[in-house]
């Protein structure tokens, strides 16, 4: 479904008076392919290229080098148009609810907001947008009484619920998740992961989900790679990877995880026992 081939993504180096710094190197070499259907996790440390590399995916940043296929078609030969079709195909859920929703929209705008920018692809009016956004709220755990509220009035975990909803709108049949739990408390990130996996389920949904929480990862995915400098070092069947890792950085990441006599504690053994209880 998609499919990543020797990308690169290079940043200009910081200018220093007339002349510039060598070109910093976000991506490098990234080769991945995600088939329909399954959660494909990408694990690596801040700044190791995991959110660049969802942006390229988008095309919100060009690739340097290499292609990005998704659905057979190479994104960064498509027109304008026709990429913004793509993106009605492909849609994010952002690492911070309050950020990323505008405080000054209700919820049915933010929602219906896709509708209303691929209306060419989706062909509704003012009513079925608004009966789809109320779909939506219930489709997410919400109900009719959020519709015009703002989302000050809502906690970050139902913030994040009204991301999710948005990102739905268009009936896409791919997810890029950055970080999305990484903002809420342990019991609510359980939840938002269960809505996740549910709606996955529900929708024939395939997942990209970026993390550093390898909590998260194990749970919600099929396979994983890990990402270091901008370079894919291992990647693998979830299980493989966690229980056999063939790479020194697998085996600093799963090291640094803290335990007391082989049961994980902190946040990773929270979401863990919470996962289990919800």
């Amino acid at each position: 479904m998609l499919k990543i081939e020797d990308v690169d993504k290079a940043y200009p180096g910081q200018r220093r008076g007339w002349r510039r710094g060598e070109p910093v190197q976000a991506l490098q070499a990234v080769s991945l392919e995600i088939t329909r259907g399954e959660s494909f996790g990408l694990v690596g440390e801040s700044g190791s290229g995991k959110s660049t590399l969802a942006r390229c995916i988008l095309q919100l940043e060009p690739v340097s080098a290499g292609r990005i296929l998704f659905e057979g078609e190479d994104l960064s030969r498509l027109s304008p148009a026709a990429m913004r079709r793509a993106r009605s195909r492909i849609q994010m859920v952002f690492q911070d609810p309050q950020a990323s929703l505008n405080p000054r929209m209700s919820v049915h705008d933010i929602v219906t907001e896709p509708l209303v920018i691929h209306r060419d692809v989706m062909g509704l009016g003012a009513r079925q947008r608004t009966e789809r956004a109320l779909e939506l709220l219930q489709l997410v755990g919400l109900g009719e009484q959020h519709l015009f509220r703002k989302p000050h009035e809502f906690s970050g975990g139902q913030r994040q619920r009204i991301g999710i909803a948005r990102a739905l709108a268009t009936s896409p049949s791919m997810l890029l998740l950055d970080e999305p739990t990484s903002a809420l408390d342990v019991s609510v990130q359980a939840q938002v992961l269960n809505l996740l996996h549910d709606l996955q389920q529900r929708l024939s949904l395939t997942y990209l989900f970026i993390s550093h929480d390898l909590a998260v990862i194990r749970y919600m995915c099929d396979r994983v790679a890990l990402i270091h400098h901008g370079r894919l070092v291992e990647q693998g069947a979830c299980q493989q990877v966690f229980e056999a890792p063939r790479s020194d950085y697998a085996r600093e990441l799963l090291a640094a995880v803290p335990s007391i006599e082989g049961i994980g504690v902190g946040a990773g053994a929270g979401l863990s026992t919470a996962l289990r209880l919800s």
